[in-house]
C-alpha cells in the first residue's frame, strides 16, 4: 500500500511572510512560530477564509481549538497536542502524522488524518468525524459520548493500541486494520473496559475485550450503519471499498450500561 502522506504531503513554504491571502485563501509559513501567534492568525482569518493553509508545521499544539465555522484547514507538517480541541464545525486535513489527543472533547467538523495519529484520539468527543488512515495509540475514543443527534465517529485504518474504547459512553469506533499482516491480530488489550454505550467495529480479530464489553458478530443494521462511514473512508485514502468490506468485522458492544453501578450502592 502506497504510505505517502497524500499527494500534496511533501509540500514546504518559503515565503518572504507569515500570511499570504489570495482570492479567500489564506497561507500560513508556521515556520519558527509559536503556538500562540499561529492559532491567534487561524481564529483571525477562519470567519473570513474559505480555506486556510498552514505549512511548516513542527509540533504546535492546539491548532483548530475552538473553532466555529465551516473553513477548510490544510495541515502540511506534524501538528501538536489537542489538534481541533473543542472545535466545532471546520474540516482539518492533516497532511502528515499527528501527535497526542486529536479532537479532545471535539463538538461538530472533521478531521482527515494522512498518517498516523497519537494517544487518546477523540478523547471525550462529543460529534464529528475523525479519519485516521493508518495506526493510532493508545486509549482510542476514551470517554466519547452521544446526545440526541450527536453521534461522532471515528476510523482508524490500521490498528490501535491498549485501552480502545475505555469508559466509552456514545459514538461509533471503527478499526480496519489495513495495516496488519495477512492472518495478524489486533494487539490491543482490555478493549472497551468500561464501556457502556457506543460500539466499536473490528475488521480481523481482537483477542483481549475488557469485561465490561463482549464480542458480538454483525447483524444487517450493522452493515447498514458501516458501510458508508467505510465508503467515507476510503474516499479520502483512495482504498478499495469492496476489499475492505470484504474482510470479516466483529462488533464489541457494553455488557451493562452501568457496570460500576454497585461500587456506588
Amino acid at each position: 500500500m502506497n504510505r505517502e502522506f497524500s499527494h500534496e504531503g511533501r509540500k514546504t513554504l518559503d515565503a518572504p511572510g507569515p500570511v499570504m491571502i489570495n482570492n479567500g485563501v489564506v497561507t500560513i509559513n508556521a515556520a519558527n512560530m509559536h503556538y500562540r501567534d499561529l492559532n491567534l492568525l487561524l481564529k483571525t482569518h477562519s470567519n473570513l477564509a474559505k480555506r486556510i493553509n498552514i505549512y511548516n508545521v513542527y509540533g504546535q499544539r492546539y491548532i483548530g481549538t475552538g473553532l466555529r465555522n465551516n473553513v477548510e484547514i490544510h495541515v502540511y507538517g506534524t501538528p501538536g497536542n489537542d489538534l481541533a480541541a473543542f472545535m466545532d464545525g471546520p474540516t482539518i486535513y492533516v497532511h502528515g502524522n499527528a501527535q497526542d489527543g486529536v479532537g479532545n472533547t471535539m463538538n461538530s467538523g472533521k478531521v482527515v488524518v494522512y498518517g498516523c495519529a497519537g494517544d487518546v484520539v477523540g478523547y471525550a468527543m462529543r460529534g464529528g468525524r475523525i479519519f485516521i488512515r493508518d495506526d493510532a495509540g493508545y486509549r482510542v475514543g476514551i470517554h466519547m459520548k452521544e446526545y440526541g443527534e450527536q453521534k461522532p465517529v471515528i476510523v482508524i485504518g490500521g490498528t490501535a493500541q491498549d485501552f480502545l474504547g475505555e469508559y466509552m459512553a456514545g459514538g461509533i469506533l471503527v478499526v480496519l486494520g489495513l495495516t496488519l499482516s495477512h492472518g495478524e491480530t489486533h494487539k490491543a488489550k482490555f478493549v472497551g473496559t468500561g464501556m457502556h454505550g457506543g460500539i466499536i467495529y473490528i475488521r480481523g480479530q481482537v483477542t483481549h475485550v475488557g469485561k465490561e464489553a463482549k464480542i458480538t458478530e454483525l447483524e444487517e443494521n450493522d452493515v447498514a450503519l458501516l458501510k458508508p462511514i467505510i465508503e467515507e473512508f476510503c474516499s479520502y485514502f483512495n482504498f478499495n471499498i469492496d476489499e475492505v468490506l470484504a474482510g470479516e468485522f466483529k462488533k464489541i458492544v457494553p455488557l451493562s450500561t452501568r457496570p460500576y453501578g454497585k461500587l456506588y450502592t
